[in-house]
């Protein structure tokens, strides 16, 4: 009778592993194939790709792997979700990315409890009370509503787009020699915060416009005075621009 090979420790031969071995690198091989065929040549990353199974072949540390992304390289193929990417993969447009930093910037400089944010079908809106800017009656910025508006002025100047400011007031009438009506009331204090940023913290002109509405664009109805208080507005919306889908 021939002799049986002698096994090692816990009675498995010590080569009994080569096949799973073979099979996990044929499988990895046939993976960065597939990558490969699915990307455009690219000497660059075709050594990213060469080098990170490298380094797993060799078993060391590295992250090339994940740093790879065969699309653009901005995305690692690996645990590639980004701040700009929604639930179920879907980039942000331009006016959620938009609504998401002016979010954060009104609560990084503690102006939350001040302005609304709003999300409207044309862009974001910034909303301020009146009493934050004017007194009753008036279209002359209060002095304290200069820091405010320094605050909103650097986020505008963070960005290029278009700013329309926008006056609204109540339903209550006013006739003064100055203001005939809420009209010349509401788009005098428009014309005074756009005036504001462009005349004494040099904003371009071209990028503003200013628009009084009077009473006639209300958020809620006149019938109580809290009611009225919110509409006794400034608005000022950053205008953001979808490209239409072909």
């Amino acid at each position: 009778m021939a002799r049986k090979k002698k096994t090692s420790e816990g009675g498995l031969r010590g080569d009994e592993w080569l096949p799973t071995y073979a099979d996990t690198v044929t499988l990895l091989l046939t993976f960065f194939v597939l990558l490969y065929s699915m990307a455009s040549v690219d000497v660059e990353k075709t050594k990213s790709i060469a080098q990170a199974f490298t380094s797993m072949m060799n078993g060391s540390e590295g992250n090339s792997l994940l740093e790879y992304n065969m699309y653009n390289g901005e995305v690692p193929l690996i645990g590639g979700e980004t701040q700009d990417n929604i639930e179920g993969g879907e980039e942000l447009t331009e006016q959620e990315r938009m609504y998401k930093n002016v979010k954060e910037f009104v609560n990084n400089n503690n102006l939350s409890s001040i302005v609304d944010i709003i999300d409207d079908e044309r862009g974001i809106v910034i909303q301020l009370r009146d009493n934050i800017l004017f007194e009753t009656s008036s279209s002359d910025l209060r002095e304290d509503s200069k820091e405010v508006l320094n605050k909103i002025n650097s986020l505008i100047a963070s960005v290029e787009n278009p700013i329309l400011v926008e006056g609204h007031t109540d339903n209550r009438p006013i006739n003064t020699s100055r203001f005939p009506s809420n009209w010349e009331l509401s788009a005098d204090r428009a014309v005074n915060v756009v005036r504001y940023f462009i005349e004494v913290k040099g904003q371009n002109p071209t990028r503003f416009s200013a628009a009084g509405y009077g009473e006639f664009h209300p958020v809620a109805p006149n019938d109580t005075y809290e009611n009225m208080a919110k509409n006794r507005r400034v608005d000022i919306l950053i205008v953001t621009t979808e490209k239409e889908e072909e």
